[in-house]
């Protein structure tokens, strides 16, 4: 029985009997490779593709760092939650933001129709990864530091994942394979 299998048993006990997760949420910090390895992954599998940063831009008709730097880093998780609890995925691989595991309903939400995957990255791989911190629109708190951020999202991200595929110094074809194997 692969991983996926387990969780979609262990989702319809909980569930009662409802029916399988059929999406795949990536979660992870900034520049973990989400939104590509999402791509990758969908065109793979034969599965639609959602990223949360584009549903938001969508749904706001402006950028992320605009809300950041206009509306403050509250306001903009209150966007992210309501922009993620207002979907309904099916048959969808979902790249979330770096900060939605901060967004507790949307999380739980997220779980309760697919499996969540932590691409883990090193703090050095990040901060390497990360060239356009002040226009990306990556959420830190006034005065918190890459490394600060880092550390306060580690154990979310763990407390949220049902499976873990390391990406530190891979490149994105071998984290999708990866990945479907342990789904």
């Amino acid at each position: 029985m692969s991983r996926r299998e387990k969780t979609e048993r262990e989702h319809r006990a909980v569930m009662g009997g409802a029916g399988p997760l059929d999406n795949i949420v990536l979660i992870g910090v900034p520049g973990a490779g989400k939104s590509t390895v999402g791509v990758i992954l969908a065109k793979t599998l034969g599965m639609h593709f959602i990223d949360t940063d584009i549903a938001i831009q969508e749904r706001t008709g402006v950028l992320l760092q605009e809300i950041l730097d206009g509306e403050g880093p509250d306001a903009f998780r209150k966007i992210e939650e309501e922009t993620i609890l207002s979907l309904s995925p099916h048959n969808t691989v979902i790249a979330t933001g770096g900060s939605a595991v901060f967004c507790r309903d949307a999380m739980e939400y997220l779980k309760s129709t697919g499996v969540a995957v932590y691409l883990k990255i090193s703090y050095d791989e990040m901060e390497m990864r990360l060239s356009n911190i002040t226009t990306r629109g990556i959420v830190l708190l006034p005065g918190q530091s890459l490394r600060e951020m880092y550390n306060q999202r580690i154990p979310l991200y763990e407390l949220y994942a049902d499976i873990t595929v390391e990406c530190s110094g891979e490149d994105f074809e071998t984290v999708v394979g990866n990945l479907i194997g342990l789904l």
